[in-house]
């Protein structure tokens, strides 16, 4: 009877499954840090493969995509990016280092499902939530510009291959919502998560974004998508060759908004005044084509 009286309602009471696709064009390896054991904390997920874990009732946890990995025979190793400290495949219960993107979930108990995609911690990866049947809203959410090919220097890890966010590169309290700045009236948006969230706008951005960060749905599985498909000719925009305008007045700006954001007021604005309107036009076409 209790069976059938949830049936009735909508309600599930048998297993979410994630499913994890992996559509970059290298080797990914999916970490994860949970309140209960999904039957692993940790996996290789090579280039166009797939795999899928069931979760109960009740779960919560994150999801993120470690790179650059190299595990011996035994499987042990470390990764470039989203490493957990573990020295294994599996995290056995650590987090992922920042920066790192990370899928966030709470399932729900007889209600509905939470879910977030957060870049507070940096990026390396971009990533992808989609619902699949459920009720409510079931939005799709995550984050899949290629943040790194557009990440300021002052933020950029030694290699480019992972995005830091302002909280972890210049540890200040507005940049981070601690201290005097630990409310949602006290933290406001941030130049660089204001350059996040135009890429990426249904992403976590900084501490307090929830408003416009936060999905729900009830009875879903879901799918975590790594690198999904993005524009070819955003892509042909962002891939201008060394020494184009488009990465010349990029490059100028980022260190520019950097001194504004750290307070820096030592270097001056680099552009004449053609350069400027020529940055202006850009920047409108760019983030014009994002947030559309």
């Amino acid at each position: 009877m209790f069976l059938l009286i949830h049936a009735f309602l909508g309600v599930r009471v048998s297993a979410t499954t994630f499913t994890f696709v992996n559509k970059c064009d290298h080797t990914v390896w999916p970490g994860i840090l949970g309140n209960s054991d999904i039957g692993t904390s940790g996996f290789e997920l090579k280039k166009g493969s797939t795999r899928t874990l069931a979760a109960p009732p009740g779960w919560s946890g994150r999801f993120w995509g470690r790179t650059g990995c190299e595990f011996d025979g035994s499987g042990q190793g470390t990764c470039a990016t989203g490493d957990c400290g573990s020295g294994e495949v599996n995290c056995n219960g650590k987090g992922a280092a920042a920066p790192a993107t990370l899928v966030e979930f709470t399932l729900g108990t007889g209600s509905a499902d939470y879910y977030d995609v957060s870049l507070v911690d940096g990026y390396n990866l971009p990533v992808m939530v989609t619902a699949s049947g459920g009720a409510g809203s079931c939005a799709a959410t995550g984050c899949g510009a290629d943040l790194n090919r557009r990440c300021p220097a002052e933020l950029r890890v030694e290699g480019g291959e992972a995005c830091q966010s302002a909280c972890r590169a210049f540890g200040k309290p507005e940049f981070c919502c601690s201290g005097a700045f630990n409310s949602p009236a006290a933290c406001s948006p941030s130049m660089y998560s204001e350059m996040f969230k135009a890429a990426c706008p249904k992403s976590y951005s900084y501490a307090f974004d929830d408003a416009t960060s936060t999905f729900t749905c009830t009875a879903a599985d879901y799918i975590v998508t790594f690198c999904p498909s993005s524009s070819p000719s955003l892509k042909s925009l962002m891939e201008s060759g060394p020494g184009s305008s488009v990465q010349e007045a990029a490059a100028a700006t980022s260190s520019w908004i950097a001194n504004l954001a750290t307070g820096d007021s030592t270097i001056t604005q680099p552009f004449s005044a053609s350069n400027t309107a020529f940055f202006v036009a850009v920047t409108f076409i760019i983030l014009s084509y994002l947030v559309s």
